[in-house]
């Protein structure tokens, strides 16, 4: 099932790239100005398509969550000598249970939207995300180095080392991810575990801890990154 969610993602997203700039063309056009120029350079991500995915697991009598959420800007130079890149979370964006996060994790089932409205309140209190304090979290690249071992998928992989920062604490972390390109374009997608506790969070429980979320969250990357500088008049 997740391989098959991918693959129509991947689809999806790789047309709505394809007409972008086309897009933004007809709308001035429409509206009787020059069309407006959009301007990517190389390494920028694409943000529109780009998708950060949370996989949260259980404790006890617990469901496990598929979180969704957006980034707010990003750059990733995969041939960089040194640095490499920067990712900001737009942690406001996160949502919890959503279709499309469930199926990236293959979680079956959907959520009603009474109980996906509790989750997100709670996701976003100041004991765990604190969203409204902490609206963004980064992740500041400082080395990236070519695998030689392909993925799974027999793709090239990349190892990415840096910092990230969630809530104002920051700790070093390790990202293993795979590239694919496709049309101008680099489909990146790698994922890093973290402990919530390492970042000053208390792991959500009820039922004095018969329900509960585990502390160790899976964050996955699904990028689309411009691997040439594109312009559109």
């Amino acid at each position: 099932m997740l391989g098959a969610s991918l693959s129509v993602a991947c689809l999806m997203s790789l047309a709505a790239l394809s007409s972008a700039f086309g897009q933004s063309r007809v709308a001035s056009t429409e509206q009787g100005r020059e069309p407006e120029r959009l301007t990517f350079e190389r390494g920028d991500v694409y943000l529109d398509s780009s998708r950060v995915f949370i996989h949260v697991y259980k404790t006890g009598l617990g469901h496990e969550h598929g979180v969704v959420g957006t980034l707010k800007q990003g750059r990733i130079l995969l041939d960089a000598q040194r640095g490499g890149g920067e990712l900001v979370f737009d942690m406001q964006s996160f949502d919890a249970d959503s279709d499309q996060a469930r199926r990236y994790f293959g979680l079956t089932g959907s959520t009603d939207a009474s109980t996906r409205q509790q989750v997100n309140a709670n996701m976003h209190s100041s004991s765990i995300l604190d969203s409204p304090n902490h609206p963004t979290a980064v992740f500041r690249i400082s080395s990236i180095s070519k695998l030689a071992q392909p993925s799974r998928r027999n793709l090239p992989q990349y190892r990415l080392d840096g910092e990230f920062t969630l809530r104002g604490t920051t700790n070093p972390i390790q990202v293993i991810a795979d590239v694919d390109e496709k049309d101008h374009w680099v489909h990146l997608r790698g994922g890093f575990s973290i402990l919530q506790t390492n970042y000053g969070i208390t792991p959500f429980t009820k039922a004095f801890g018969a329900v509960g979320v585990a502390d160790r969250l899976e964050i996955w990357g699904d990028l689309w990154i411009a691997n040439d500088r594109l312009v559109a008049r």
